[in-house]
């Protein structure tokens, strides 16, 4: 239970921190510090330069700073983390057709509420499509559950367009 809304708070919270980009991609003060840079210590940096002194805020809302607005914000992340927490009760979830990790794994999705009872019947009538081995890993669950929700109309719309 605990795992389960550990990993809703995470989907929540995880969902803007990872979002690409706002603002722009050059956007802040720690961007312009570290320019040019690469590797995970300069990123983090730069977030927390552009974090801690708010200009990432006043750039997007005075256009200054590297800073703009008219572009759509993306993620290009999976919910693996998430996914990976709850792999034991998502499966029993699953089998049975609801629950609270299927809930919380619908959600992580961005399966809208209307169409989550769908998501519970569908993915619990492809249950052995999608947990299709003993070993199966979230990456092999999640591949699986986007194949199961291209196949189905009403569903295929919460599918990665890749």
């Amino acid at each position: 239970m605990k795992r389960i809304l550990l990993a809703t708070l995470l989907a929540s919270a995880s969902a803007g921190a990872f979002a690409a980009a706002p603002g722009s991609d050059g956007c802040g003060w720690g961007n312009m510090l570290f320019k040019g840079q690469r590797g995970v210590a300069t990123h983090v940096l730069a977030a927390t330069t552009n974090g801690s002194s708010g200009n990432n805020t006043f750039g997007m809302t005075t256009g200054t700073n590297g800073c703009h607005t008219n572009g759509a914000l993306t993620y290009g992340g999976k919910p693996m983390i998430i996914l990976s927490s709850i792999m034991d009760e998502l499966s029993e979830d699953m089998a049975k057709g609801n629950g609270e990790a299927l809930t919380t794994y619908a959600v992580v999705l961005g399966v809208q509420p209307e169409d989550r009872a769908h998501f519970a019947e569908v993915t619990q009538a492809h249950f052995a499509q999608i947990f299709d081995k003993s070993d199966v890993t979230a990456a092999d669950v999640y591949a699986n559950t986007q194949a199961v929700l291209k196949q189905d109309a009403r569903l295929a719309k919460y599918a990665e367009q890749a």
